[in-house]
């Protein structure tokens, strides 16, 4: 994902002396770069990247609600369900109602679903990993101390801005 077309020019009107502006927005073009790299290899497989992520996201489980579904994988509730009638009509899942509630609806790979999870879930992370070759592990313990750090700080603001 990309940060909305309108939001792109406030980053280059805006005083880049601004230390944390400098950060966010190099926070940002990674993002992007990654997400054009990742999507790039997924639509070489023949999946969108919102298919990939659907898929990605149920293998090795027995299924998930649409809640659910949404949570992990971050699409918002109205493409997530036109991606499974997609996925649906591709034989690759299926909904399934829960027999202790009828109201609530499981998505899950089907057969097929699995067997394209196994096709393409691990030839995608191999092709994602190059792009950290050069990384050891106190890169990544680095790394991932200051992005902990920064979630926290910026779930705390959100909780903050409910009051």
């Amino acid at each position: 994902m990309s940060l909305p077309a309108t939001s792109r020019p406030l980053f280059r009107s805006i005083d880049m002396k601004e230390r944390y502006l400098r950060s966010i927005r190099l926070l940002a073009e990674c993002y992007q770069a990654f997400e054009q790299i990742s999507g790039s290899h997924v639509r070489s497989l023949n999946l969108t990247p919102a298919q990939f992520d659907i898929i990605a996201t149920l293998g090795n489980t027995e299924g998930m609600s649409f809640k659910e579904l949404g949570e992990k994988t971050l699409i918002t509730k109205g493409t997530l369900t036109g991606v499974v009638d997609r996925l649906e009509d591709k034989g690759l899942v299926k909904r399934v109602t829960r027999s202790e509630d009828r109201r609530s609806t499981i998505v899950r790979l089907t057969a097929k679903g699995v067997r394209e999870f196994e096709r393409v879930f691990t030839p995608h992370v191999q092709f994602c990993k190059k792009s950290f070759a050069a990384y050891g592990e106190a890169d990544f313990a680095s790394l991932e101390k200051e992005l902990t750090k920064l979630k926290l700080h910026l779930q705390a603001g959100m909780t903050e801005g409910d009051n």
